[in-house]
């Protein structure tokens, strides 16, 4: 999905809806401070306003592996609560 072929193009819809849902505007303000791409072409990129470039996908890359991450704790909070709420179901 960050191959050479999609520069010039905006994101997929569905990364862009699943970065949006596991990233914050902080995530994509560190992400900004650790590559040098700014704030605002990232979160444009992330919008679907600008598109992938070979300069901003290394931005995009390190929001990807965020999301991820992120969404592996919700995952992993969220089988905690269903456990937590089952119990007080269950008396």
């Amino acid at each position: 999905m960050l191959e050479e072929n999609n520069y010039g193009k905006p994101i997929s819809e569905k990364l862009s809806a699943i970065i949006r849902r596991n990233s914050t505007k902080d995530d994509l303000a560190n992400v900004a401070s650790i590559t040098g791409i700014s704030f605002s072409t990232i979160r444009d990129v992330v919008y679907r306003t600008n598109s992938l470039t070979k300069s901003n996908s290394k931005a995009i890359r390190s929001l990807i592996n965020i999301a991820f991450e992120n969404s592996l704790a919700r995952q992993l909070q969220a089988e905690g609560d269903k456990i937590f709420l089952n119990r007080i179901l269950r008396d």
